[in-house]
């Protein structure tokens, strides 16, 4: 059982998109998984919203930047005393081949799907509170009438071509959350702030509280400096506040 609640605050752009698609692709899976119309309406609006990202952002250029510097600092600590060479030889070869699925995707991920004629008229709707309703998409509400099989079939091609930056996602920020320990702090009267090294480059901050303590982490700043700030909930007819308690936690400033 989780006796602790984390909070990940990351501190560039690049580590905020991931780990937005991240949280997107594990709702995808839910919603996929499901039976019922609404589930199935989750998961397009879900997927839409995954494909909005890759349609903004040159992720699969920067995925393939992060691979191959994890594998060069892998290779480099590989004749470290203590280091378990065939874990290491099992990593580098995911790395390898993943790196090398994205080098052989041509053009932006996704563009296939949102090619299609039904995905492009639920796209122009989705932003509507409502818009895709039965009377404004027919198109839509035929497909969300079709048997089970045939709606999972859709939604197994539609996501195929994500699967293999999707493991590329998980892959780096794995390794991120990894590669640190670590360390017991303590905020005073519910406050704590720190200062960054400027030489290393710091990509998350994870902050973990005991899961029985009635606090939630704010935690804002950036690469050079951040604040964590721990809050009670608010109220009906209270905004949350600052404790005046010292908390303890746990803290990883992440840096691979």
């Amino acid at each position: 059982m989780n006796t602790q609640t984390v909070y990940e605050f990351p501190l560039n752009e690049r580590i905020r998109v991931l780990m937005r698609l991240e949280q997107l692709f594990q709702q995808l899976d839910h919603f996929m998984n499901g039976s019922t119309i609404f589930d199935k309406r989750a998961a397009v609006s879900t997927l839409l919203d995954i494909l909005m990202i890759f349609s903004r952002n040159d992720l699969k250029s920067e995925l393939l930047k992060e691979l191959d510097r994890h594998s060069t600092t892998l290779t480099q600590i590989a004749n470290n005393q203590g280091v378990d060479i065939e874990k290491l030889e099992k990593i580098l070869y995911e790395l390898k081949t993943i790196s090398n699925k994205l080098y052989d995707t041509s053009g932006r991920i996704g563009v296939g799907v949102m090619d299609s004629d039904l995905f492009q008229s639920i796209s122009q709707r989705n932003s509507i509170p409502g818009g895709t309703c039965s009377f404004d998409l027919p198109a839509f509400h035929f497909w969300l009438e079709q048997d089970h099989s045939i709606q999972q079939q859709d939604l197994e091609r539609w996501t195929q071509p994500l699967a293999d930056i999707r493991i590329a996602i998980k892959l780096t920020l794995n390794f991120i959350r990894q590669s640190s320990i670590p360390t017991q702090e303590i905020a005073s009267s519910g406050f704590f702030q720190l200062a960054l090294d400027k030489s290393q480059p710091f990509q998350l901050l994870i902050v973990a509280i005991e899961s029985t303590l009635p606090y939630f982490a704010e935690i804002s700043g950036g690469k050079h400096r951040f604040s964590i700030r721990f809050m009670s909930p608010s109220s009906d007819n209270n905004r949350p506040s600052q404790v005046a308690d010292d908390i303890t936690f746990l803290l990883t400033r992440c840096i691979f």
